[in-house]
């Protein structure tokens, strides 16, 4: 959980060790990757289309991970 300035909203992401090695294993598997490998700063995201027509991240975090994540 993260605070925000401006008005509340929730987002889910899940998180992997290799953004490149995530890509192309979900991709390989027929997965609709929207766009490229982006660079957020806080990590590096990719965004998967989800059959309901919603989106879901994935990234690679540069952030510190707690234990057991």
């Amino acid at each position: 959980m993260h605070p925000t300035d401006g008005p509340s909203h929730h987002e889910l992401y899940l998180l992997c060790d290799d953004i490149e090695a995530t890509y192309a294993d979900l991709t390989t598997s027929g997965v609709e990757v929207e766009g490229a490998i982006s660079d957020q700063g806080w990590g590096r995201l990719i965004t998967l289309r989800l059959p309901g027509g919603g989106a879901l991240g994935v990234y690679e975090p540069r952030h510190p991970v707690a234990a057991g994540s």
